[in-house]
């Protein structure tokens, strides 16, 4: 008996993981969710829930069965969960943030899950695990482990690996019933005005690494020895030129993703962007990377794949979403400055995207009320302490 369990209900775990379990080996699917709302409604389903997958031609929905869902809340239900944990062959986490992982007493997913391998160490004929962290972080599961390491001190990596992802795949939970019933989206169940609505695209990339004596249930994921360079490859590839397709879109009043698709100027700018920024910037930082993903004809490859399904029209990916958030996506670690910093350090001036980042900045000016984009920029870096400062401010506010 194979068993999975994940930690939070939303549309990477619905979407993803639970779904790809479902269809593959695994025997029992349990789901820890704090929402009791979401808790009642999937049981009062018998465990059973929909997801709506948009593909390039159409969009369709899918029906997972056979899922027990657990609020750790719950007294009961948490005894529940952390038998599972304890059985489980592989988990999941896929959280809003990784700083959620060890908040509060009860809630905390980091202590939880630590119940549940305490009794793995304390019983060698329970299997060992891999732990997966979904969360939209490169440290991750790093950060996992250094939060279960904390009830854990005789922690035990022969038993247990933690796992970072790479997940490229775009996803939303929906909530607005006019566009759930105008798009025609299956609620994840009857009654309950939500909808998971996930991108087909499945390539996800995890660590080699397991546990002695352990067999991977989730064979359609592929594995890297080292995932680093493909994790900032999406943070400061995929997401920065999403971002900048985004913050473009909204500067000509452009409400969703896919009308921007019908933009050659701004689709070109895009593009132009990843190969000739982005593409420079990331491809000469992992020159030595043994991969096809970091030649020109792969990264070509890898451009025209994620401009194609960032303007999926059946994902209907509103603009607004994709553009929240302006300081956040200015932060000088974040995707925007990071790729421009990455562009700078091969050689290039990297003017397209502080397009993006000069929209995002006035934005995040008229949220907070900076008199100017000076004020702005020096609020958002104000740890900054870098030569390269002044003239990466200089290019952004040039685009403001």
């Amino acid at each position: 008996m194979s068993t999975f369990v994940g930690f939070g209900f939303g549309a990477i775990q619905g979407g993803l993981f639970l779904a790809e379990a479902f269809s593959q080996s695994f025997s029992r699917l349990v789901v820890s969710e704090i929402d009791a709302e979401l808790v009642n409604h999937v049981r009062r389903s018998g465990g059973t829930y929909f997801s709506n997958i948009a593909g390039s031609t159409r969009l369709r929905n899918i029906q997972v069965e056979g899922i027990e869902i657990y609020n750790p809340l719950v007294a009961e239900d948490r005894e529940q969960l952390i038998d599972a944990i304890a059985e489980a062959q592989e988990l999941c986490t896929a959280l809003p943030s990784f700083k959620l992982y060890d908040v509060g007493e009860e809630a905390s997913v980091a202590k939880l899950i630590s119940e549940g391998l305490r009794r793995k160490i304390d019983s060698s004929k329970l299997p060992s695990c891999v732990i997966y962290a979904a969360e939209n972080d490169s440290r991750a599961a790093s950060r996992l482990q250094d939060a279960c390491s904390s009830y854990l001190p005789d922690f035990q990596e022969n038993r247990f690996v933690f796992s970072e992802t790479v997940i490229a795949k775009m996803c939303s939970v929906v909530t607005d019933h006019e566009r759930i019933q105008a798009e025609g989206l299956r609620p994840i169940v009857d009654g309950l005005n939500r909808a998971f609505l996930v991108e087909e695209f499945n390539q996800i990339l995890i660590e080699e690494k397991v546990p002695n004596d352990f067999q991977r249930g989730f064979t359609q994921f592929v594995t890297k020895s080292e995932l680093d360079p493909f994790a900032i490859t999406k943070f400061l590839g995929h997401n920065a030129i999403h971002a900048l397709l985004g913050y473009l879109a909204k500067e000509e009043g452009i409400d969703f993703m896919h009308d921007a698709g019908k933009r050659s100027d701004l689709m070109d700018w895009a593009r132009n962007a990843f190969l000739k920024e982005a593409g420079i910037g990331l491809c000469n930082q992992y020159a030595s990377v043994d991969d096809p993903l970091f030649t020109e004809l792969g990264f070509q490859e890898h451009v025209d794949d994620a401009l194609t399904r960032m303007v999926n029209p059946f994902l209907r990916d509103p603009v607004d979403r994709v553009t929240r958030d302006p300081v956040r996506k200015i932060a000088w670690d974040d995707r925007l400055l990071g790729s421009m910093r990455l562009a700078c350090k091969a050689g290039v001036e990297p003017f397209l995207l502080a397009k993006g980042a000069g929209i995002a900045l006035r934005y995040a000016c008229e949220e907070n009320k900076w008199d100017s984009p000076e004020a702005g920029l020096e609020q958002v870096w104000k740890e900054v302490q870098c030569e390269d400062k002044n003239e990466l401010q200089k290019l952004i506010i040039t685009n403001f």
